[in-house]
């Protein structure tokens, strides 16, 4: 039997809850799909292979290699892109997408409208971000087991980009009070990205979780050892060896999503 993936586990339990539809989304946006095509791609453009169902048509998308060679039956062209690409790509489009079509447990077709608002939610406005202006901070309290670890797989995922992350509560400067996660030791560049990467977690977890603000702090910052002491530490994976430079595939680069033709 062909071990289980992560969107076959995820598919699972979609059912049973709200919130675990919204992390089978969640796995969906963050799984790398090989998309079937007619042709090899030429350039940014590709061709993917349509097939019609009822109410207009779907592409094809498997979430590993072996799958889309299972239901070719054939040497295949194909190209992999990140589920967040194919789903912003298909929603402009106006196609759906069949996933794992007969030969994986998470076989479903997802219409148009599914696409467009996981699209539409990926885009969604971010937390607040940038240097705290705290007058205080404390232990972050109860907070669900769904958000800690929501937060927790954004954050591994984002290797090399920060050194840890702290969450607490805080009193603001401004006034009002609530939850901040601060990021140390971020580059510029990078803070957009794992601003939206704790977003998403706050939106894929399903819950209540009030307004999350997202800090970003210098090791040397006075607020970085306060909020360290009492605040609940999520360690960020070192990055790992560079490899060399490849060519870049189709849809790789978030701001030049493949053409469909």
């Amino acid at each position: 039997m062909t071990e289980l993936t992560l969107l076959d586990q995820a598919h699972a339990r979609m059912d049973t809850s709200d919130a675990a539809r919204l992390q089978f989304y969640a796995a969906l946006a963050d799984a790398e799909l090989h998309l079937l095509l007619t042709e090899e791609p030429s350039g940014e453009d590709i061709s993917p292979r349509l097939f019609p169902v009822d109410g207009g048509q779907v592409v094809l998308a498997f979430d590993t290699q072996e799958r889309l060679a299972e239901f070719a039956k054939e040497v295949a062209p194909y190209v992999a892109l990140p589920g967040r690409i194919l789903a912003q790509v298909l929603s402009e489009q106006g196609f759906g997408l069949g996933l794992n079509l007969d030969v994986a447990p998470s076989s479903m077709i997802l219409p148009l409208d599914a696409l467009q608002w996981l699209t539409k939610t990926l885009d969604a406005q971010g937390p607040n971000s940038g240097e705290a202006q705290l007058s205080a901070v404390r232990g972050p309290g109860n907070v669900p087991d769904i958000l800690l670890e929501a937060l927790g797989a954004r954050l591994t995922s984002s290797a090399g980009l920060a050194d840890y992350a702290v969450l607490a509560q805080a009193d603001f400067a401004k006034g009002g009070s609530g939850h901040v996660l601060a990021i140390v030791g971020s580059q510029a560049r990078a803070e957009p990205a794992l601003a939206q990467a704790v977003s998403e977690a706050v939106t894929f977890s399903g819950i209540d979780a009030g307004h999350l603000d997202v800090a970003f702090l210098d090791a040397s910052h006075p607020l970085t050892a306060r909020i360290s002491k009492v605040g609940m530490r999520f360690d960020i994976p070192k990055p790992e060896k560079p490899e060399p430079m490849q060519p870049m595939a189709p849809g790789t680069d978030p701001a030049k999503p493949p053409k469909l033709r």
